[in-house]
Parts: structure tokens; C-alpha cells; sequence
């Protein structure tokens, strides 16, 4: 009688949930979980045209602080068996696990096939088809997806770039609008505009969050001293 009382409670408490804040990110890792999936912690996984693969939960492993984009698929068996069944008159079946390390993050619309495993530290670019296992401190790209260079090489490379990008985005506000950037016009650039102290009061942003270290501050010490010189830039 408690288990049935149990049921009925959970079971209001799930439909009065859903009704109130819609199907939420917690709730779509939550019944993975469930299903025998492992997610480590502060993972986020895009809902929006994802497929992560059921059928044989105990076979996926996902990290920690790892990024999965809209459209990912994560498949622990393929359909060939179909095929080859038509032709052979055999069933033969074919699964395998997949194993995505911590800190691990997507692009749009990648797929990783069974057997895979991903290592530490890497991100996979968009539209990839990953067919066999990874390294660690890797950028991965392609279909199928390949080790185009390491991670601090792509590190390094970034940190070149990163401030004029900003300052060229922060142009176009200009010759767009005809108006001076402000700190609100920045995305994951207003950083490059502050100190790492100043950064606290965006704690509640999911791209602080995801900035493992704080702030980098390249050179510019606030979003003022850059944007002064715009119009002659």
C-alpha cells in the first residue's frame, strides 16, 4: 500500500514538474541516468535533434564538464546485420561501448559511432563522424573525424587571435549601429575586457562557468580603452 501511494506521489509531483517548467536539461540527463547511462558532473547535453543511444545503456560513458552541442548522436550499435541477413541469410550482431572523457566538447550535429572512446580534453568540430577512438588534449574534425592538432597548439593559436577578433567584433557595432559597444553587445569576448577580479558578478553566467580559469584579460583593461579608437580603427 506505501508503494502504491509512493507510485501515485511521484508521479504527481513528475506531471505537476513537467507542467510548470517544461522538460528540462536535468531532467533529460536524469532519465539517462536512469536508464543506466553514466554522466559525471556539470555536463551539459543539448536536447534539441540529439540521439544518445539506449538500447544498451551499460555501454555509454560520459564525463564530467563536458559540452555536447545540438545534434549530437552517440550510436553503441550499427543496422548493417540487417543487410547482411538479406544477403546471407545470417543475423550477426554488432555493439560496442562508447566512452567520452571529462571536459569534452562538441560542435553542431556530430555523430560518434560504437567504439569509440574520447579522450581528456578535446573538442570535436562540427558535422564530425567519429569512427574510431581519440586522444587526449586533441581538435578533431572531419568525416571521417581525425586529429587536425593538439590542443595547446590550437590553445596557443587562439590566444593570438582572440583579442583582435573581439576588437573587430566590437567595430562592427560601430559601422552596424552607428554606436559605441557596450559590455551587455559581448558574448564569451567581454572577458577579454576585464580584469579577472571584475569577473564575480557573472558568476550566474554559464560561459563564466565554463571558463575554467577566469578571466584572460589580453592586454585590454577595460571595454572602454579599446572602443574610443574605433572610428579611426
Amino acid at each position: 500500500m506505501i508503494n502504491i501511494f509512493h507510485r501515485i506521489f511521484n508521479s504527481i509531483k513528475y506531471r505537476w514538474h513537467f507542467y510548470r517548467h517544461g522538460y528540462t536539461q536535468e531532467d533529460f540527463i536524469r532519465d539517462l541516468r536512469n536508464k543506466g547511462v553514466v554522466i559525471g558532473e556539470r555536463t551539459f547535453i543539448n536536447q534539441n535533434n540529439t540521439c544518445i543511444d539506449v538500447t544498451r545503456p551499460s555501454l555509454v560513458t560520459i564525463g564530467s564538464d563536458c559540452y555536447l552541442n545540438s545534434g549530437f548522436t552517440l550510436l553503441t550499435h550499427d543496422f548493417v546485420s540487417g543487410v547482411m541477413r538479406n544477403v546471407y541469410g545470417e543475423f550477426i550482431n554488432s555493439s560496442g561501448r562508447v566512452t567520452i572523457g571529462n571536459n569534452v566538447g562538441t560542435g553542431v550535429n556530430v555523430t560518434i559511432l560504437k567504439g569509440v572512446t574520447i579522450g581528456d580534453n578535446c573538442f570535436i568540430a562540427a558535422h564530425s563522424l567519429v569512427t574510431k577512438s581519440m586522444p587526449a588534449n586533441s581538435i578533431i574534425a572531419g568525416s571521417p573525424a581525425r586529429v587536425i592538432c593538439s590542443l595547446e597548439d590550437y590553445f596557443r593559436k587562439r590566444m593570438e587571435a582572440c583579442d583582435e577578433e573581439a576588437k573587430d567584433y566590437a567595430r562592427s557595432i560601430w559601422e552596424r549601429f552607428g554606436r559605441m559597444p557596450v559590455k551587455d553587445d559581448f558574448w564569451e569576448e567581454f572577458h577579454l575586457f576585464m580584469d579577472k577580479e571584475n569577473l564575480k558578478e557573472f558568476d550566474n553566467c554559464m560561459i563564466i562557468n565554463r571558463l575554467r580559469g577566469g578571466g584572460t584579460n589580453c592586454g585590454l583593461n577595460s571595454i572602454n580603452v579599446d572602443m574610443t579608437h574605433l572610428k579611426v580603427l
